[in-house]
């Protein structure tokens, strides 16, 4: 929602966000051309809800992030479940492979392969063979490296 000066025909700019105790709100914008104001005050109810949903009054102070609102409406969710890992340490060693940083890449025939799963559980399932071939070291992830983590993991069966 934005304001409009209607004398300057200009968007009006945020200006302060007012909390006077009673349970109400007030936001006050003003035109950049003229320097006229205007205060929006809700009452108790409007400003239980738009608190309840998260709303922040007053425009953005930082950039928007992927997933921003389902970031903030998860309850109980760890911090670091949108969070990247970082490239694996560099003692990691896999049987002898020199371990390489950077991010876990996937082949052509990995990936076909991982189209096989079921599509309900194919992110756990290439979560899970991220997480084996992070904790290894290994940057790309083969069809033999798939078979590998599943005996390791104990994945025969499933």
């Amino acid at each position: 929602m934005k304001f409009l000066c209607l004398p300057c025909d200009q968007v009006m700019t945020f200006a302060e966000r007012q909390v006077p105790g009673d349970g109400t709100l007030a936001a006050v914008f003003s035109c950049p051309s003229c320097e006229r104001e205007m205060a929006m005050l809700t009452n108790p109810y409007e400003t239980q809800l738009v608190s309840g949903l998260g709303v922040k009054i007053g425009g953005r102070t930082v950039p928007e992030q992927p997933m921003e609102l389902l970031r903030t409406s998860l309850d109980g969710a760890r911090p670091d479940a949108f969070v990247e890992a970082d490239a694996p340490p560099a003692a990691a060693t896999l049987a002898g492979d020199v371990p390489i940083a950077g991010r876990l890449t996937w082949s052509a025939d990995a990936l076909e392969r991982l189209e096989r799963v079921p599509s309900f559980v194919r992110g756990m399932v290439k979560r899970i063979y991220a997480d084996w071939a992070r904790e290894r070291g290994i940057s790309e992830m083969t069809p033999e490296l798939m078979s590998r983590a599943r005996t390791e993991l104990g994945l025969e069966e499933m």
